[in-house]
């Protein structure tokens, strides 16, 4: 009886969503990078759109104390402090070598950092999590379910793309965002977690502010938000998991952002991000990106449901 009133609310919610709010992409302000003058930034002369995950790209500062140290296909980012360091994602195994020698090439030692973090517990952007808990010696903080997946491993199986991919290597130290020492932490390097399951069950966001002098600016980092799934995977049949990922949507929607970064780089245009930033003090930042991210997505999920309710 429950599961059909969940999925009659979840038909409705899914006719709704356009009267909702699910704007269509195309009403999203972007501004062309392509219109934008001046030299080409280091990052965007050296990586591609969707390039390799396990290119290596420069390490860039981005503003205050936060840094792009990832690949060219897989974001990792640090942030900096007077005692010590936060690292956010790893990359793959082999990217987490790329990882560790951009923190290097900046001036940082990896033994300085004190707080690992993650988006969401898939190999491309956790899998070489052991190796930098191995490299620094810091506890790995993210949701419940993300931990347990990476002291065990083994992806959980409410993942839409569980049985797609191989075992991780485990983590030795794990704690999930409220629990031990994870608070003080976090309080620490000034981060907030934000719960967005959907992309996968344990998925989280991270948001910070960054200052230079008396300037701040708040830095989302917002995890994948697409609906991905192994080809027999249904969202349709799993309401209630759909119904976190629209919460999901309107948390990263209603967070506070001046910046917005994702764990894929193109996913939320780090190049169009470098050159705002570049041209900030003569422009300005626009405040749409967060909003205009999580309602692409939002849509996109929204599609697909429609089309899995058409094909019953």
């Amino acid at each position: 009886m429950e599961r059909a009133l969940l999925g009659k609310a979840l038909r409705a919610l899914v006719l709704a969503l356009p009267l909702l709010g699910a704007a269509p992409q195309e009403t999203v302000t972007v501004v062309a990078t392509d219109a934008v003058p001046g030299p080409v930034h280091p990052w965007v002369q050296a990586c591609q759109e969707w390039d390799e995950w396990d290119k290596p790209g420069p390490p860039i500062k981005l503003y205050g104390n936060t840094y792009y140290v990832g690949t060219c296909g897989i974001s990792a980012i640090l942030i900096t402090g007077k005692d010590g360091h936060a690292l956010i994602d790893s990359g793959t195994a082999a990217g987490a070598d790329i990882v560790l020698a951009n923190i290097r090439k900046l001036g940082f030692d990896p033994k300085d950092i004190k707080l690992l973090l993650g988006s969401h517990e898939h190999f491309d952007h956790v899998g070489g999590m052991a190796k930098l808990q191995e490299a620094t010696g810091a506890p790995f903080v993210s949701s419940g379910i993300a931990v347990e997946t990476m002291l065990t491993g083994k992806a959980h199986p409410d993942d839409p793309q569980f049985g797609m991919h191989e075992p991780m290597a485990r983590i030795t130290r794990g704690l999930a965002y409220g629990e031990g020492d994870a608070p003080a932490l976090l309080q620490g390097f000034g981060i907030s977690p934000i719960r967005t399951p959907g992309h996968t069950p344990g998925a989280m966001s991270w948001t910070w502010r960054a200052c230079e002098g008396e300037d701040c600016l708040n830095i989302l980092y917002a995890d994948s938000l697409s609906a991905v799934s192994r080809d027999d995977y249904r969202f349709s049949d799993h309401t209630r998991y759909v119904a976190e990922f629209f919460v999901s949507f309107e948390r990263i929607a209603a967070t506070r952002c001046d910046v917005l970064l994702t764990p894929h780089p193109t996913a939320g245009n780090l190049p169009l991000t470098l050159s705002l930033l570049e041209r900030r003090s003569r422009d300005g930042l626009p405040n749409f990106a967060c909003a205009g991210y999580a309602s692409k997505q939002k849509q996109a999920l929204t599609m697909r449901l429609s089309k899995e309710f058409a094909a019953k």
